[in-house]
């Protein structure tokens, strides 16, 4: 009972914290961190965050050059519109994951997650949605925390201070992670489940489609 009361108590100060930091941030400008992600090319909002994962805005066909730069093997789009329009080199697999992060759920989260995974084996990884500031910033929270092990802190600073955006626009990715289970995540990820509940949609899917297929 005070764990469900404390919850929104914390997540509210947390997000005014953060919002004040960002405030003293616009009348300064510090060394940015060298574990936070590193930009690559400002005109696209691109960012390197490791070695094989690039963040970046919706990109167009001048972007085509950079990418080749970059080695990028996949682009993984968080928009319900593709990237057919610009991306026309079939050298370049495409993965097309939309979601809103007003109605974020764990199950897009390991569906993104999962789906740098299993890019990034074949090659560097570029993901993005429209501005590459709130969708792509909480994935990027999230696989910061989930794969790379950071704390939630850390990676909420990176979301909210790194220069992706305006900040007013983080705060349903915040919320979502203030209260996001991280150990569920990762053992969910670690075992290839769709959601961290069994009672999920796309685990109830799951369940039916193996019983249909025993019976």
């Amino acid at each position: 009972m005070f764990k469900n009361h404390l919850l929104p108590a914390l997540c509210l100060s947390f997000m005014t914290l953060f919002a004040a930091v960002h405030a003293q941030a616009d009348d300064a400008t510090p060394t940015r961190p060298a574990e936070w992600a590193q930009p690559v090319a400002k005109q696209y909002n691109l960012y390197q965050m490791s070695p094989t994962l690039y963040r970046s805005a919706l990109p167009d066909s001048t972007a085509i050059p950079v990418l080749e730069n970059l080695k990028i093997g996949t682009v993984i789009n968080f928009l319900p519109e593709s990237d057919d329009a610009w991306l026309k080199k079939p050298d370049i697999k495409q993965v097309q994951l939309p979601y809103r992060t007003n109605h974020v759920d764990d199950a897009d989260i390991l569906a993104a997650l999962r789906a740098i995974q299993t890019a990034e084996a074949n090659g560097p990884v570029l993901m993005h949605c429209k501005h590459g500031s709130d969708r792509t910033g909480l994935i990027s929270a999230m696989y910061r925390v989930v794969v790379q092990g950071w704390s939630k802190e850390d990676a909420l600073n990176e979301m909210t201070l790194g220069g992706f955006g305006d900040s007013s626009h983080f705060k349903d990715g915040v919320r979502y992670m203030m209260k996001a289970d991280i150990d569920k995540l990762r053992t969910a990820l670690a075992n290839g489940d769709c959601s961290t509940s069994a009672f999920a949609l796309c685990s109830m899917k799951s369940w039916i489609n193996t019983a249909s297929s025993g019976s």
